[in-house]
């Protein structure tokens, strides 16, 4: 098993409410969340805005820290670890972004940014990564001289791609990396995602709002809503009898070509 999530709780302040004095109040964002990635699965984590899917996959990489609960990567339980331990193990598991202009370094040209995570890590020749990275996420080798804004919002998706994949992770967690795009770079970026799978065999965590890209991409999916699993299921299942109102409400929401059309 790559990734156990057991009774997974998290609060953090609410700094709307934050007195002159003292500590700001805490509002619970996930409640007992529990769930499992298989390794090589593809997970999909669906859920409106809100319901606390982005915190659970910042969670997962340890960017959070639960406050309560257990987090285990691979048999290593990372709950609770400090940096410098996480430090050796962070090579193992990457970050795909949802925004790709405020993720990648503005000052940073491709190839560096694409370098940096292997240079920490201690990677010999990291150039010839970079090139390797570049090949596989389908960007020409001269795109290294760039700089992030001269590319298209999908080439930048495609960058933060090769920058996850450069350091041969086991699991990567991608958080809402299509919803920026048109539909044409949408279709691209998951298809380049689907063989990246497939030839590395990665482990993939998804996270969308959107069940149409779930479905298209991925073999189980867990629906959060409010801070807490609603319904978790294989995807056929889950699309042919969906138990909880609130998944319901997200297939009614999937534009379908025919006006007359719905899903349930």
């Amino acid at each position: 098993m790559m990734y156990q999530i057991r009774d997974l709780h998290l609060s953090l302040p609410d700094m709307t409410r934050k007195p002159l004095l003292g500590p700001a109040p805490r509002i619970n964002i996930l409640n007992g969340l529990s769930f499992d990635v298989p390794q090589g699965a593809v997970l999909g984590i669906v859920g409106g805005s809100g319901s606390g899917k982005s915190t659970l996959g910042r969670a997962m990489l340890r960017l959070l820290e639960p406050t309560s609960g257990s987090i285990t990567f691979d048999g290593i339980d990372i709950t609770h670890q400090r940096e410098a331990e996480l430090r050796s193990m962070r090579r193992r598991f990457q970050m795909i972004f949802q925004d790709p202009m405020s993720s990648l370094n503005p000052r940073r040209r491709v190839g560096g940014i694409i370098a940096g995570p292997l240079k920490l890590h201690g990677f010999d020749n990291p150039r010839a990564r970079v090139d390797e990275a570049l090949d596989m996420v389908g960007l020409p080798r001269s795109f290294a001289s760039r700089y992030p804004h001269e590319l298209s919002g999908g080439q930048r998706q495609r960058v933060g791609i090769a920058r996850a994949i450069a350091l041969r992770p086991d699991f990567i967690l991608a958080d809402e990396i299509v919803s920026g795009l048109d539909v044409s770079s949408q279709a691209q970026v998951l298809n380049l995602l689907e063989e990246l799978v497939r030839e590395l065999g990665l482990t993939l965590a998804f996270i969308s709002h959107d069940l149409s890209v779930i479905r298209r991409l991925c073999s189980r999916i867990v629906v959060l809503h409010q801070g807490k699993i609603v319904e978790e299921a294989e995807t056929a299942a889950l699309f042919d009898a969906p138990q909880a109102e609130y998944t319901r409400e997200l297939m009614r929401a999937i534009p379908l070509p025919d006006p007359d059309q719905v899903w349930i």
